[in-house]
């Protein structure tokens, strides 16, 4: 048993690491790729920019009149330049630049136009010398600059670059179109790093988060352990007092602790409470059984002295403490009162009609009509149990009322008896219990008639009380 409780907590440990290491990975790799985006989009950025730079400044001699012979053009390692006229001539070209996109920029023109429609155009335009647009006007450089990746040979070395291709005419009018490329490979290298740099980092924080997880959870369900352990004790030991240990922590597992502690106590007073009401049914029975039994067993040998009225009442209230315990015990397994509507007024006229032998007969005072929901048979059953107990200790006088107040119909009953002392207004509901341990059992009843009445109450939704030493006072939910 120990070992599957251990396994379900495994679990719940395993599960919780998991899901933990899962959501910490996916948040990782969506914030390493938002990183890499941004980071190569940047990078690239800055590289179109140094690109254009270089562009306009080739573009701006052009447009001053320098001649294309002495152009001063930048390296062309880091920014390969072409300059084309508008049929894709090459006008000039860096040094040591051989090649753009696969074209040839060197020893004559380049087959069709250098570097334009290769490669990947940064904004959809392609790198025809003409367009509509018309270009820029003599001796000036045109605002527009457009980006494209692609490739150069710079001296038998082929490498990626962001062009920027910006156009230009000198003071006669001849356009040129200046294709400058900034080395991308400072780019990639830096996102490649950030890259290798994730992937090595991710699974190791995740093995961090996933230990970590594991602990921290270990550490919090720790409490739980200690609630199962003792909870097998308990059961093995069927030892219903001990109680589960309560972490100082206010948080649910504590809760937890603390209501289990309580169920504990709850059902350590239902079954000490079964216990001695066993031991007490036990007892009550025995004794009419047994006094029964002699008289009979008398009747047999001596037929002259066998006492009829004698084992007639012992018959009768060995019925009805029978009748007393199936009641309680059907009360105890939560049988709920039937929904009929019961006026009382009526019930006590009725209940005292039948009574008429008493004792001292009980007189009605006021009898407001009103109803309440509930069983009439359990209804009555209290009316009398408790007009029974008035009678036991009344001196001459027992008074019935019912009054309505508010959304409550109260019954009351009481004598002129000496009352209950307030310290066992209380006991005098639990079962099996008399304050007068010298009555006689005959006139004293079992102990079970008040028990009966306060449980039938509060199956109803009311209450029954002890109001000013002899008064006993039924409250129920008037009906509509």
């Amino acid at each position: 048993m120990r070992r599957a409780r251990g396994r379900v907590l495994g679990s719940v440990r395993a599960r919780a690491a998991a899901g933990a290491t899962v959501v910490v990975a996916l948040a990782l790799i969506a914030a390493g790729t938002a990183v890499l985006l941004v980071l190569r989009g940047n990078l690239q950025d800055q590289a179109g920019l140094q690109a254009e730079v270089a562009a306009r400044e080739v573009a701006a001699q052009i447009a001053t009149g320098t001649a294309y012979p002495k152009l001063d053009l930048p390296d062309g390692e880091d920014h390969p330049v072409v300059v084309t006229d508008d049929d894709g001539r090459v006008l000039a070209a860096g040094e040591d630049v051989r090649a753009v996109d696969g074209r040839p920029v060197k020893g004559g023109p380049a087959a069709g136009d250098a570097g334009a429609g290769s490669g990947r155009s940064g904004d959809g335009d392609d790198d025809d010398g003409d367009d509509d647009r018309g270009g820029p006007r003599p001796g000036e450089v045109d605002d527009d600059v457009r980006y494209r990746d692609g490739t150069a040979d710079v001296d038998g070395t082929v490498a990626a670059y962001r062009f920027a291709v910006v156009e230009a005419k000198d003071g006669r009018g001849e356009k040129a179109v200046v294709r400058a490329g900034s080395a991308l490979a400072p780019e990639r290298a830096a996102v490649g790093s950030v890259r290798t740099a994730m992937l090595i980092g991710l699974p190791l924080l995740l093995v961090v988060v996933a230990g970590v997880t594991w602990l921290v959870t270990r550490r919090a369900l720790r409490p739980v352990e200690g609630i199962r352990s003792e909870m097998a004790a308990i059961t093995a030991s069927t030892d219903l007092s001990r109680r589960v240990p309560v972490p100082s922590s206010r948080d649910e597992i504590g809760r937890l602790a603390r209501t289990t502690n309580e169920t504990l106590a709850a059902l350590e007073t239902s079954v000490e409470r079964q216990r001695r009401f066993v031991a007490d049914a036990s007892h009550e029975l025995r004794s009419p059984i047994a006094s029964l039994r002699t008289q009979l067993e008398v009747g047999v040998a001596h037929p002259e002295l066998l006492d009829v009225p004698g084992a007639v009442a012992d018959t009768v209230r060995l019925q009805r403490l029978a009748a007393d315990l199936l009641l309680l015990a059907r009360l105890d397994a939560g049988e709920r009162p039937a929904a009929a509507r019961v006026d009382l007024a009526a019930l006590v006229r009725e209940e005292l009609s039948q009574r008429a032998g008493d004792r001292i007969p009980a007189t009605a005072g006021e009898l407001a009509v009103v109803e309440v929901a509930g069983s009439r048979g359990q209804l009555g059953r209290v009316l009398g149990n408790l007009l029974d107990n008035a009678q036991r200790h009344a001196a001459g006088e027992v008074r019935v009322a019912v009054v309505r107040e508010g959304e409550w119909a109260v019954l009351r009953v009481e004598d002129d008896g000496p009352g209950v002392p307030e310290a066992d207004r209380e006991r005098i509901f639990e079962r099996f219990v008399r304050l007068d341990d010298a009555r006689a059992r005959d006139d004293g009843g079992a102990g079970l008639g008040l028990a009966i009445a306060r449980d039938v109450a509060v199956r109803h939704g009311g209450t029954l009380v002890v109001r000013d030493r002899a008064v006993f006072e039924l409250r129920l939910p008037a009906a509509g």
